[in-house]
């Protein structure tokens, strides 16, 4: 098996759009959380990279690029978000317009389901118009449902959009598989570039449910915490004894991976390699977990047995830690059956939100600049916590060794882990 590099990261989030800003983020503790009226359904926490009214995409030459594409109004924000990941995963690997990533590089790209299509300004909010006033087609420029609206809800718009961004003609994967899916996404990537079968792949995930039709599901489900506009700020509460429900956020993340003699051959910095990955399904509820979490469990051991890893290894841990009363419980009991009070805890949705499909890429990419700055980002708030077996990160300290996991597990019992060692491979 050829081993398994990351040479390149890139983010669009609450926490920044750049690894330094999201260190400088995670070392300035700002409450990125507000109350979600504005994105059409009162009485909850969101955590949004922007207002609905701004894009969100940032001011670097990334954004600049999307701006300027006239199609950009096919992709939908999540996958906008995803795209402009992606742009800046290429450039942070050393790729340019004079030195391209190769046009065979495939893409597997996590997307969520365009929820939210339905609440966004524009193309997809205002009432079904499929012919102008006179009887004329409607122009796709124009408010209203126009030609190739359908776009905005197909899963696999966004990689399409990347792909003629960046003259790409390699396979273009896409995965949806609830939260789980970027998690999903790159141990589809370590697979295949582990078995020979390509050099180099591009990964990317962008999700956003923020909208009156993504609220109102995850309300209806019971899986939101209920916070007034003068408590949204305190978001939500991982691995809490009174953890009430998830904030929704959105965001996108986008990685290249690579094989580490092809990283080397072209002198490729070295972020980080994935050493393992499993993944499991409960084939239970179709939105809460197996309280028993063994299959969660099995997708753990999977990825850590791949890694030729025992628990003892794992220094530390990039958990779901949702804050909802069905998951923590069930994650932090595995945590203390499989690895004791070892490895330092992240819950990054403290800070992050709940992304949904983009959740495990987001959640790395910010493992990944905490690691550089040299501190982990610690549990927002003070809450008492669930367990004292599990050693969680209350405040912000030092990794305690490169070698770690990363945990994602989403509706429909998906359960998807990678074993991953932070910085330059050995």
């Amino acid at each position: 098996m050829a081993r398994v590099v990351l040479t390149g990261a890139g983010l669009c989030s609450a926490a920044g759009h750049s690894r330094a800003d999201a260190a400088a983020f995670f070392a300035a503790q700002p409450s990125p959380f507000c109350p979600s009226a504005p994105f059409g359904l009162p009485g909850y926490a969101v955590c949004p990279v922007s207002l609905p009214e701004e894009d969100g995409l940032g001011a670097d030459a990334a954004a600049a690029r999307l701006r300027a594409w006239r199609r950009r109004v096919y992709v939908s924000r999540g996958g906008r978000f995803a795209v402009a990941a992606a742009l800046r995963a290429v450039a942070d690997a050393g790729f340019s317009p004079s030195a391209p990533l190769p046009p065979e590089t495939p893409v597997v790209a996590a997307l969520g389901p365009t929820l939210d299509v339905a609440g966004e300004p524009g193309l997809a909010a205002a009432p079904l118009r499929t012919h102008g006033e006179g009887g004329e087609p409607a122009d796709a420029a124009a408010p209203g449902l126009a030609a190739l609206w359908l776009l905005r809800w197909l899963p696999n718009t966004a990689c399409a959009a990347l792909n003629q961004l960046l003259d790409l003609h390699g396979e273009a994967l896409t995965v949806n598989a609830a939260c789980a899916s970027a998690t999903q996404a790159l141990g589809r990537a370590f697979r295949r570039i582990a078995a020979g079968e390509a050099d180099r792949m591009l990964v990317m995930a962008g999700d956003s449910r923020l909208s009156a039709h993504g609220l109102l599901g995850y309300a209806k489900a019971r899986a939101l915490c209920r916070r007034d506009e003068a408590t949204a700020g305190d978001g939500p509460r991982p691995f809490a004894i009174n953890g009430d429900g998830f904030a929704p956020g959105e965001g996108g993340a986008a990685f290249v991976l690579e094989s580490l003699p092809g990283a080397r051959a072209r002198g490729a910095r070295v972020l980080a390699e994935i050493l393992g990955y499993g993944a499991t399904c409960d084939g239970g509820a179709l939105t809460a977990p197996d309280p028993s979490g063994r299959y969660a469990e099995a997708a753990v051991r999977a990825a850590l047995h791949q890694a030729g890893h025992m628990p003892e290894d794992i220094r530390w841990i990039a958990a779901h830690g949702t804050g909802t009363p069905l998951n923590d419980p069930m994650e932090a009991a595995l945590l203390a059956r499989v690895f004791g009070g070892g490895p330092a805890v992240m819950a990054l949705k403290s800070w992050l939100g709940h992304t949904s499909a983009v959740c495990g890429a987001l959640e790395l990419a910010c493992v990944l600049a905490g690691w550089e700055a040299g501190k982990m980002p610690p549990l927002r708030g003070a809450w008492p916590l669930l367990r004292d077996d599990v050693r969680f990160v209350r405040s912000a300290c030092p990794f305690p060794g490169a070698a770690g996991v990363l945990e994602s597990f989403g509706f429909g019992g998906q359960n998807a882990a990678l074993v991953v060692r932070l910085g330059e491979a050995a």
